[in-house]
């Protein structure tokens, strides 16, 4: 499974990086504000910037909600680096649009999934990846691992090549379950990455040893 950071905070996923473990980065419109980023060419340079820190996919998401504006949009955001994925909204000019980019070898993320159906449209538009919100499908009493295990199964059966990108991410323990049920790739915050670290027997573990090494 391929690890992603959610974040545009360029010294997150720095850390990340460092790791060693990083695969790619997802943003979108709320990640970029909450960093202070605005207007149009700051944010084609702050992508150009996390592509230069991480060799993977980048996420970058539109924000128009029609058929020729997501299209026109997209195209400037793949220009700005060869690792840029356009991220297109579940709606119904977004997959029109992911149709697309497919036919025009460019890359695509298809977000706001909630649904096995949302996910089986998306791999028939050709999204590079499908972004289903376990996080969100979870504060909604429904089971979002679940969600995940299911698109799984179908994609397996149907041999859709979608990858199915565990999104909305809250803790260590999703990440777990989102590699159990077969998620192709889990984006999250830091905090859950570095969560995946921590055991209390690691921390006892390590503390005897360091005791034990002061008598040598």
């Amino acid at each position: 499974m391929k690890f992603f950071i959610d974040t545009a905070n360029l010294d997150q996923i720095r850390e990340a990086n460092e790791l060693g473990i990083l695969d790619g980065v997802t943003t979108n419109p709320s990640l970029m504000a909450k960093e202070g980023i605005k207007g149009a060419e700051a944010i084609a340079a702050h992508y150009k910037t996390i592509c230069d820190i991480v060799d993977g996919d980048i996420s970058a998401e539109v924000i128009s909600t029609d058929f020729k504006s997501i299209v026109e949009e997209g195209k400037k955001l793949a220009a700005i680096h060869p690792n840029i994925v356009v991220k297109v909204p579940m709606i119904k000019d977004g997959v029109k649009a992911l149709k697309w980019f497919t036919d025009n070898g460019i890359k695509t993320n298809c977000t706001l999934v909630f649904s096995a159906g949302q996910a089986i449209l998306a791999a028939k538009a050709g999204a590079t990846y499908v972004s289903p919100f376990i996080g969100r499908i979870d504060d909604s009493n429904w089971d979002g691992v679940e969600l995940i295990a299911q698109i799984a199964h179908i994609y397996q059966v149907q041999g859709f090549e979608t990858e199915i990108l565990a999104a909305s991410i809250r803790s260590a323990l999703h990440i777990v379950k989102c590699a159990e049920a077969g998620a192709d790739v889990c984006t999250c915050p830091l905090e859950p990455i570095l969560g995946l670290l921590k055991h209390p027997l690691t921390d006892i573990g390590l503390a005897k040893f360091l005791e034990d090494a002061k008598k040598l």
